[in-house]
C-alpha cells in the first residue's frame, strides 16, 4: 500500500513556495517531530542546539554547487539558448552533458556562443549528440588551459536556481544557495537541508562536543525529477557520485556504538550512508555512483535523526522523509505544515526527526 505513488499526494498552495532565503540562516522555522510520541514543535533553526548533546554526530554533504546555468546564442539566427552544465564528460576534449532550452530549434551541429557582460565572444560550442529530448552533448573549443577554461565556465554562468523559484539568479544566491561548509565542487543543485546552518551555530554545536562526519553527494538534476510511475518499486533514480571516507565512518560509528545520536543533515547524506552500509550494518568507506531509491517500507541502518527540508508531493525526497519517519506520521505533519504556513522547497523551512 504505501509503495504506491498516489499516497504521497497532497494539495500544496504555491504561495508556500519560498521564492527567497530567510533573513538568517539558522532564523528560518523548525517543526521538530519525535517519531516515538508522535508530538509535533514548532521551533526556530537555532534551536536545534536543544536537541543535541555531547558525542552526537551530524553528518553533513560539503558538495558544493557551481554555476551551471549559462546562456548563449545560437549562430545565424542570434537566438537566446538557455545551457545547463551537467557534468564533464572529456577533459581533455571539452566534452559536457548539458540541458538546452528551448530544445527544440538546437540540432546536431549547431554552433553557440556565449558573451561576457560586455558583449564580447568568448566561448563557442558545438553541439555533437542529441542525448534526451532537452539533452545534448557540445564541444567548447578553447585554447587556453584547463584552469582558465574552468575560470571562463564559472565567469559566464550563474546560480542555478530551481524552475519553481520564478526569478532570475541574484548576488544573493551565490552566497545563500551554498552551504556554508561546500568544499567539494561538483553539484548542480544544493543539498538543501545544510542551508539552515549558519557558521555560529557550528560553533556553539561544535562547543557542546557535537561531532561532525562530512560526506559528498554531488546533486545532479535527477533530483528534481518527478516520478511516472505508480508502482514505486518500478521508479529509476538518476545515478550521483558520492565518496564516504575513513575519517566520517569513525565519527559515525563512534557515535552508532555509544547509543548516540546519528543525525543525517539532508536526504542527500541519507543516500550516501545507506549506499556505504558494511555487512554488520555500520559504516563504511565507500566511493562510486549510487542510484538507491528509498520508499516505504524500509529498515534504515545508520541514523536514527535527520534534518529535512518540506518537499513537494510525490517527489522522491518527500518519499524518502516518510520511510524515516513513518508515513502516517509524516503526512500529518505536512498538512501541520500547510495550516501553520511553513515555507517549502530549496529556500523554505526545516524539519527535525527525532
Amino acid at each position: 500500500m504505501r509503495s504506491k505513488l498516489s499516497n504521497f499526494n497532497f494539495e500544496l498552495p504555491a504561495e508556500l513556495i519560498a521564492q527567497s532565503p530567510a533573513k538568517e540562516r539558522d532564523e528560518s522555522r523548525l517543526m521538530v517531530i519525535h517519531r516515538e510520541s508522535g508530538k509535533i514543535e514548532h521551533k526556530i533553526f537555532k534551536d536545534l542546539l536543544n536537541y543535541f548533546e555531547e558525542d552526537d554526530a551530524l553528518i553533513f554533504n560539503n558538495t558544493k554547487v557551481f554555476p551551471a546555468r549559462m546562456f548563449g546564442r545560437k549562430e545565424k539566427t542570434g537566438a537566446k539558448i538557455e545551457v545547463f552544465l551537467l557534468r564533464e564528460l572529456n577533459k581533455d576534449a571539452r566534452l559536457w552533458d548539458v540541458l538546452v532550452d528551448p530544445a527544440r530549434k538546437i540540432r546536431v551541429g549547431n554552433k553557440l556562443y556565449f558573451h561576457d557582460k560586455n558583449g564580447n565572444e568568448v566561448l563557442v560550442a558545438e553541439v555533437v549528440d542529441n542525448t534526451t529530448s532537452r539533452g545534448r552533448t557540445i564541444r567548447f573549443f578553447y585554447d587556453g588551459s584547463d584552469e582558465d577554461f574552468q575560470n571562463e565556465l564559472k565567469a559566464l554562468g550563474t546560480t542555478p536556481l530551481p524552475k519553481y523559484i520564478k526569478r532570475l539568479a541574484e548576488d544573493l544566491d551565490v552566497d545563500r544557495y551554498q552551504t556554508v561548509y561546500a568544499k567539494v565542487e561538483g553539484a548542480v543543485a544544493a543539498p538543501t537541508a545544510g542551508l539552515h546552518f549558519s557558521r555560529e551555530l557550528l560553533k556553539r554545536l561544535e562547543i557542546k562536543g557535537v561531532n561532525f562526519a562530512e560526506i559528498t553527494l554531488h546533486v545532479g538534476l535527477g533530483t528534481f525529477r518527478t516520478i511516472d510511475v505508480e508502482d514505486l518499486s518500478k521508479h529509476k533514480m538518476d545515478a550521483e557520485y558520492y565518496r564516504v571516507d575513513e575519517k566520517a565512518v569513525q565519527v559515525v560509528n563512534k557515535a552508532k556504538q555509544g547509543g548516540k545520536k546519528v543525525c543525517s543533515v539532508g536526504t542527500t547524506s541519507m543516500r550516501s550512508i545507506e549506499s556505504a552500509v558494511s555487512a554488520n550494518g555500520h559504516l563504511k568507506p565507500s566511493e562510486g555512483w549510487t542510484n538507491l531509491f528509498i520508499y516505504p517500507p524500509y529498515d534504515f541502518s545508520i541514523a536514527n535523526a535527520m534534518i529535512t527540508n518540506f518537499h513537494l508531493p510525490k517527489s522522491s525526497l518527500m518519499i524518502m522523509v516518510a520511510a524515516f519517519g513513518g508515513y502516517d506520521l509524516i503526512m500529518d505533519a505536512y498538512q501541520e505544515a500547510i495550516k501553520e504556513k511553513y515555507r517549502f522547497y530549496s529556500y523554505g523551512d526545516a524539519m527535525l526527526i527525532l
